[in-house]
């Protein structure tokens, strides 16, 4: 049975929920939680964003030894040698650097033109590559940029050493139809697609970022990026929970496994819905829970092989 990979990125990506963050000493705590729940990439953060980002992903570098620890890069010689120096304890580390590829980002963000994104994104591939062989590449906006462009840059960061392509639905714009037309297009008409992981990150803005994430998967991507409880920017990612028990659930349909151990996903939900970054987002907030936290019958069966759940653990509802 093939493996999907839970790169989770709480630390992260659920740190950007308005007015959330989350201090060094939290991120390691969580991250280790993580590492018991046998998540294969934990994002620790942002290094060049502030000296303590840099601290935190240091320490989170440090502290974990099962999972491998990623920082997050834009495409940008400094912020990558920032994300390198903060990683360089790791005992497995990856580079995750990314920038806009969709015609409205690339023209009143960026204001470049597409052929010097293109360079711009095998430079940074070839940066990163500098400090660890295990490279992630984002197109930014991916979910609203011509699928042509996405084609020929992933052709070309791939060639540049890029282990891992990340498309991310970063407005959360797409349908699950749409999304799984894209990656699966993406793995049929990239000369070196075979070389290279294909990863999805989806914003659920329309409350489609777990359905988003599924369809990508059945339409061959092997990576979903997730956090703990759906946290995240706007009105949140997709869930680890839902992504990781839908799998595991139907794997009639999915024929994937993900190495989660289910009886760390309720005491992880609690330490996380317990952290600054829920209880300060207004679309996240500790008491909201996904759905599937607040059903006895996952909790039952997610304790199952441990015996019967303590009050501790048991989340409120």
């Amino acid at each position: 049975m093939n493996k999907l990979i839970i790169f989770d990125t709480t630390l992260r990506d659920g740190e950007q929920s308005p007015g959330a963050s989350m201090t060094k000493e939290e991120k390691v705590r969580i991250a280790k939680m993580l590492e018991r729940m046998k998540v294969d990439v934990i994002e620790a953060g942002f290094p060049i964003a502030s000296p303590g980002d840099f601290e935190a992903v240091r320490a989170v570098a440090r502290a974990v030894k099962d999972s491998t620890v990623c920082g997050l890069a834009r495409a940008a010689d400094v912020d990558i040698d920032r994300a390198g120096e903060a990683l360089k304890e790791a005992a497995a580390g990856r580079i995750h650097t990314f920038i806009a590829t969709s015609p409205i980002h690339m023209q009143m963000k960026l204001r470049m033109e597409p052929d010097q994104v293109l360079e711009r994104a095998v430079e940074a591939v070839r940066r990163a590559r500098r400090w660890t062989d295990d490279v992630e590449f984002s197109a930014e906006d991916a979910g609203r940029s011509e699928l042509d462009f996405l084609c020929r840059i992933t052709e070309a960061v791939i060639a540049a050493g890029a282990r891992t392509i990340n498309i991310p639905d970063t407005v959360g714009y797409n349908v699950p139809d749409q999304f799984a037309h894209t990656i699966r297009s993406l793995i049929e008409r990239v000369p070196n697609a075979d070389q290279a992981i294909f990863s999805v990150h989806c914003h659920n803005d329309l409350g489609l970022a777990v359905a988003n994430s599924l369809a990508a998967v059945l339409a061959g991507a092997r990576q979903v990026e997730c956090t703990i409880n759906g946290l995240g920017e706007r009105a949140g990612n997709a869930s680890l929970e839902e992504i990781v028990m839908a799998v595991r659930t139907r794997r009639d349909v999915f024929n994937l496994e993900t190495g989660i151990d289910t009886t760390q996903i309720v005491p992880a939900s609690r330490l996380v819905a317990t952290s600054p970054a829920s209880r300060c987002s207004p679309t996240r907030p500790s008491s909201a829970l996904t759905p599937l936290l607040t059903n006895p019958a996952f909790i039952r069966t997610a304790y199952s092989s441990i015996g019967k759940p303590t009050k501790s653990c048991a989340p409120k509802t």
